[in-house]
């Protein structure tokens, strides 16, 4: 499948065969908490990064846990993605390196008041695209720790990734409200970013005994394959092979300011996500042809879903 991308500063460099080797952006959604967003979006990115990418990890959470996973703790003063969306900073103002290919563009608290500072700003969906299109970083991922929720946050996510990666405890609450985020990436593919697709789901907290982990596992893909011919968006959507086992030295972790890979490198959780770091290196295209920018201003997204 080809990826089409604007011609911006984030694309990358053009090939002798005129193709362009891109920046992939990847959102991890989930509007329910608790399901391993964050751990996976750590961890996913720092397994990249020892597989010797390069990656920046945007923390676009107000609880900061991603920054904080990975041992950033804002100060007074300090710029923070707050001051990216709100104010005048740049990518390069609020990035922080963690390591040579991992580096991290923090939050704190001051994030949450965003939602309503941004509620009568025209564009407002698109002020994080903007601002990537304007960085000139050459990572090979950027990787979007996104709140549990669907508001103006989530929507700016959406807008400037490609892909979307959906972490999915195996449990039936974890079901609850898969359709109406289904529902919204196709909204914002539609309006906002018709790259946008449904890349993959990852099952975190798995644990292979349980008879409930494959009976929910089976209802999700099976809900996808009914659902494919309904849109695009989600039509190529396939399960990670691998799984994130439930392993207590993932939870461990944060609490050390370290990755998986630091805090614990011969734990089953190291092993899970290097090899879904190996998974997604295996997808998506790394070369892309240039399509016209997308207009920057966009009628509000209004929200509605069917029921799983």
């Amino acid at each position: 499948m080809e990826t089409l991308v604007t011609s911006s500063s984030f694309d990358g460099i053009t090939t002798n065969d005129g193709s362009r080797v891109t920046m992939r952006k990847i959102a991890i959604i989930n509007q329910k908490g608790g399901v391993g967003k964050t751990t996976t979006a750590v961890n996913l990115a720092a397994g990249l990064a020892q597989s010797g990418k390069r990656v920046c990890v945007l923390d676009l959470d107000p609880q900061a846990h991603a920054s904080l996973h990975l041992g950033v703790t804002l100060h007074d003063g300090q710029p923070s993605v707050y001051d990216l969306l709100c104010g005048e900073a740049s990518l390069a103002d609020v990035r922080q390196n963690i390591s040579s290919n991992l580096s991290v563009i923090p939050t704190n608290l001051d994030l949450a008041a965003a939602e309503l500072e941004l509620a009568g700003e025209v564009g407002r969906e698109v002020i994080l695209r903007d601002r990537i299109e304007q960085d000139d970083d050459d990572s090979d991922f950027l990787i979007i720790d996104c709140p549990p929720s669907l508001g103006v946050l989530t929507l700016n996510a959406l807008t400037a990734v490609d892909e979307v990666f959906l972490p999915l405890q195996p449990h039936f609450l974890a079901l609850h409200g898969l359709s109406k985020l289904l529902r919204t990436i196709e909204i914002v593919s539609k309006r906002l970013n018709p790259k946008l697709r449904l890349e993959g789901i990852v099952l975190c907290m798995y644990e292979s005994s349980t008879r409930l982990a494959a009976e929910v596992s089976r209802d999700v893909e099976e809900f996808l394959q009914a659902s494919a011919s309904q849109s695009p968006v989600w039509a190529s959507a396939k399960f990670f092979q691998t799984k994130i086992r439930r392993n207590i030295r993932l939870a461990e972790a944060p609490s050390f300011g370290q990755s998986i890979f630091d805090y614990a490198p011969n734990s089953h959780g190291s092993e899970d996500y290097l090899n879904l770091a190996k998974e997604v290196l295996a997808t998506g295209s790394s070369t892309a042809k240039i399509c016209p920018p997308i207009a920057t201003t966009s009628p509000s997204v209004v929200f509605s879903s069917p029921t799983i």
